[in-house]
């Protein structure tokens, strides 16, 4: 089996691969925060998954890896025996890994093998030189992605507006930004959030586009950049240092993801007392992370439990996380089932609606290009009139004190004999 091949090979060090870095020493900065793919970076395009078959011995099974920069030129990875992590056939079983990028390729050892990432593809390769196989690039899209919101449903933020939260801000590309409160408030609810993860490269831990779903201002659904690393009680997914997820689902900054989360809130006896915990099922991706956890009390820095309903909040912890298509359902008032996934309707529908908009944006674009070349040349074309003013008016202003310097020479002539 290549399960036991592995184990067999771990022992193996691989003199020839030593370009392998040492893992960075922490640092206190969290250095930039990409939005947007840096054109400057040359590690960033080697950020990703890949997943495809290896043969070991006598043995072929799928290999998934996911690398992620971390700073100067240093990476860290992790592969998973059968997959990606929720994908099926995943074991479970994986393995850290560490590298350095040399040119447009990072080397990655740590493991049985050496494996060479480019930006395509990874190929991997035995401590006697042979090629064991090659992973290619994937690029993993939640199933509930553009998910539109159901009859009944309390669209929250649909990127014209932010009137159903306070203290909230847009980007210019219509985006909502961390740190919104939703003014609607729920007991039982259902709510779909697609969230964007900031590119901070240098940052580590917690410092990594950190966020996260405060569920009744008190039970905090972690938000972070948790990619290529362990399900973890504080990462992505998790019920905020009360319970780790099932799985990591973090998929690599700069790709939009889901959260989809059906919460049922505590419930209080006429005196105060409470009488049942919170519980909270949630998928991350599409992928169940936690399912139907009883909270016990408030995680991470949320409120006091009380009967008293308070709002969803979306964290602000200094780093730029995006948010967008943000609905909820009122379980109080209607039921259906959850989550949701789009349609080829919805789909082609949101697509128009992208096109559309890129036709206007280009169009409004043109059109205040335009205006600023019409304003540019109008411009240019008065400083010219006035300046062919100015000179005509000086011409006009010496003409007379030329015309009076001429007639005094005339008169101050001495007059020739031959006119006297």
């Amino acid at each position: 089996m290549l399960r036991h091949s592995l184990a067999l090979l771990s022992a193996v060090t691989f003199a020839g691969f030593s370009v392998a870095a040492d893992p960075p020493a922490k640092k206190n900065g969290k250095g930039p925060a990409y939005t947007a793919a840096p054109a400057d970076d040359a590690n960033y395009p080697l950020l990703g998954e890949f997943s495809g078959e290896i043969t070991v011995g006598d043995a072929t099974e799928v290999l998934g890896l996911q690398i992620r920069p971390i700073g100067g030129d240093n990476f860290d990875a992790m592969s998973f025996t059968g997959g990606l992590p929720g994908q099926d056939g995943v074991s479970g079983e994986s393995m850290k890994l560490i590298g350095r990028r040399s040119g447009e390729m990072v080397i990655l050892s740590g493991g049985p093998w050496a494996i060479f990432v480019s930006k395509d593809a990874c190929t991997l390769v035995d401590h006697e030189g042979n090629k064991l196989g090659k992973l290619d690039r994937v690029q993993r899209v939640s199933p509930t992605m553009h998910a539109a919101p159901p009859k009944d449903a309390l669209v929250l933020f649909d990127g014209t507006n932010t009137e159903q939260f306070s203290n909230a801000q847009m980007t210019d590309d219509g985006l909502l930004m961390q740190g919104a409160d939703v003014r609607p408030m729920f007991t039982d609810f259902n709510l779909h959030v697609e969230f964007k993860l900031p590119y901070m490269p240098e940052a580590s831990d917690q410092s990594r586009a950190n966020s996260g779903l405060y569920l009744q201002s008190r039970y905090e659904c972690q938000v972070l950049d948790s990619f290529a690393q362990d399900a973890v009680f504080n990462g992505c997914g998790a019920l905020y240092r009360f319970k780790k997820p099932d799985v990591n689902m973090c998929l690599p900054p700069l790709q939009w993801q889901t959260y989809d989360i059906q919460f049922t809130a505590a419930r209080w006896a006429s005196d105060g007392t409470k009488i049942r915990d919170a519980h909270v099922t949630s998928w991350v991706n599409g992928v169940k992370v936690q399912d139907n956890v009883a909270l016990p009390g408030p995680t991470g820095a949320g409120k006091d439990e009380a009967p008293m309903l308070l709002p969803i909040r979306m964290q602000d912890h200094g780093d730029p996380v995006r948010f967008r298509n943000v609905w909820a359902i009122d379980r109080g008032m209607t039921m259906v089932d959850f989550p949701i996934q789009p349609t080829e309707e919805d789909l082609a529908a949101m697509k128009k609606k992208a096109e559309d908009a890129k036709v206007m944006a280009k169009a409004e674009a043109k059109a205040k290009a335009d205006a600023a070349a019409k304003k540019k040349a109008e411009a240019a074309k008065q400083a010219e009139a006035d300046k062919k003013a100015e000179s005509e008016k000086k011409a006009a202003e010496a003409k007379p004190e030329s015309d009076a310097k001429s007639q005094d020479v005339e008169l101050n002539s001495p007059v020739s004999d031959e006119a006297k």
